[in-house]
């Protein structure tokens, strides 16, 4: 009797790197010799191979994704005879520590101003949400900075939202990474970018992590694309210690 096989379905593609980077091939190199060195400086360790191979034609998806949501509001705006403020869309940016959140966010927001469709696009990091240090402290919960109960999710969720009701010149706080804390007296200014790129540790969570909270609010419900940030564990481990030692 001949074995069954097994199939899996699944919705989603995958792509391994050399079938990826044959995408590039469609997506006109908008960069100069000189701006790919100014992407160096994001990252030292960082190759003009992963930008061109891997990044070039990740933005260009962005960018399908983002023109056709703008197509989708004009017809709607159309049809319901509404003129609606400008709603930017979000790129939420999660993984692990160290694996390299901030060098994607920072690398699609290069690449993705160089778009017309898209100018101007702003980043921020989840850091900011944390709660300052003295409050970790007085809630003695300082050995969990970095984890959920740390972060003001109230003021995170309210300030995402304020930025998808197209509100002009929302302050989100700002975090030092010189003094681990919250910079007192200093905010970053969102005011309705074409895109806004939101990058940290959380900002995938959903309702599955709250199971006995069906009506808890999450940023993800506030994110038009999300991108997930992964590698190897022992690549974390040597990447997370590097800098350190």
């Amino acid at each position: 009797m001949k074995k069954k096989e097994n199939f899996i379905t699944t919705p989603y593609l995958e792509f391994d790197r050399e079938h990826w980077a044959t995408l590039r091939d469609s997506v006109p190199l908008t960069l100069t010799s000189s701006e790919l060195l100014e992407l160096k400086g994001i990252n030292e360790e960082l190759s003009m191979e992963d930008v061109i191979e891997i990044y070039l034609p990740l933005s260009r998806l962005l960018n399908f994704y983002i023109s056709s949501n703008l197509r989708r509001q004009a017809v709607l705006e159309q049809f319901l005879g509404t003129n609606g403020a400008k709603v930017p869309y979000i790129i939420g940016i999660a993984g692990s520590v160290a694996v390299g959140k901030s060098t994607t966010a920072r690398l699609l927001q290069a690449l993705l101003t160089r778009w017309p469709e898209h100018r101007k696009v702003d980043l921020i990091t989840t850091d900011g949400f944390l709660h300052p240090n003295q409050v970790l402290k007085d809630r003695n919960i300082m050995k969990k900075k970095g984890f959920p109960q740390s972060y003001d999710m109230r003021k995170l969720v309210n300030f995402v939202s304020q930025i998808k009701s197209g509100a002009r010149n929302v302050k989100a706080p700002v975090y030092s990474h010189l003094t681990y804390d919250i910079v007192p007296d200093q905010e970053q200014v969102i005011d309705r970018p074409d895109i806004l790129i939101l990058e940290g540790l959380n900002v995938l969570q959903s309702d599955m992590d709250y199971p006995q909270d069906p009506h808890h609010v999450f940023v993800s419900d506030f994110v038009d694309f999300s991108i997930y940030v992964d590698a190897a564990p022992e690549l974390l481990k040597q990447w997370y210690i590097g800098p350190v030692s």
